[in-house]
């Protein structure tokens, strides 16, 4: 048993502690928040914008079609649009998509973070857009009617009304889009970023050891999603007490 403690050991500092290891995986960490921080913010804000249009067009394309006129082409456009995208990009795998920006699209972009971002945002705001899609329209059409008693048009309806109601509702889906995009970043790796899971994986290549690296970003990873969640529970909390 002492011996087998003493062989953990002697692995555990092999594979952290000498020659510094444990920065590689501190440094991975922290551009896998960054890159899902700001890649969850591109989705969010991209993806309500998608989900407003689509929602928009379903919600009332038939008062538009009679009333005919530039408003109701400009709204078919614009969702089929949206609609485009958004097939597009979940028809794609994500490594594919990161590829097609950094080696084509920001070819001449040299900070692979911000890449990253900018691909797994987009990403992400097709799925975001689908979310708060549904979210809208699950949301009674009496409240459009109170938003037009209270004098708003529909765009001030639904940034006061719909949308706020629509984020309580989603709240559950959308952790589970922001923990998936977390787990997606482990593919940075691919264009030279060195993320959680890249720098697991040179501690591997560098000490040939496999389970210690290996399980140290697996629990890091574990642990951020639980901090994630509890986050988010307290979040849902205060929205509930809000309600009453």
């Amino acid at each position: 048993m002492a011996e087998w403690f003493n062989s953990v050991c002697e692995k555990f500092m092999r594979c952290f502690v000498d020659n510094g290891y444990w920065k590689w995986l501190l440094e991975g960490l922290g551009k896998t928040l960054i890159i899902t921080v700001f890649a969850v913010l591109i989705g969010f804000v991209f993806g309500v914008i998608l989900a407003t249009i689509r929602s928009s067009y379903d919600k009332n394309e038939e008062s538009l079609k009679l009333r005919g006129g530039l408003g109701y082409t400009l709204l078919k456009i614009a969702n089929a649009i949206c609609k485009a995208y958004i097939t597009l990009i979940r028809g794609i795998p994500v490594v594919v998509q990161l590829m097609i920006w950094y080696f084509v699209i920001l070819v001449t972009q040299k900070n692979g973070v911000i890449i990253a971002i900018v691909a797994f945002g987009f990403n992400s705001a097709a799925y975001v857009a689908e979310i708060f899609r549904g979210g809208i329209m699950s949301i009674d059409e009496g409240q459009f009617e109170a938003g037009r008693s209270l004098g708003f048009n529909y765009v001030q309806t639904m940034m006061h009304i719909v949308i706020p109601q629509t984020i309580k509702a989603v709240l559950p889906t959308l952790l589970n889009e922001i923990i998936a995009l977390l787990k997606e970043t482990s593919v940075a790796g691919y264009v030279g970023i060195m993320d959680l899971t890249k720098a697991g994986d040179l501690i591997r290549g560098r000490t040939f050891e496999a389970f210690m690296p290996l399980i140290a970003v697996a629990l890091i990873y574990f642990a951020t999603v639980l901090l994630l969640t509890k986050v988010f529970s307290i979040f849902e909390r205060r929205l509930r007490r809000s309600e009453r």
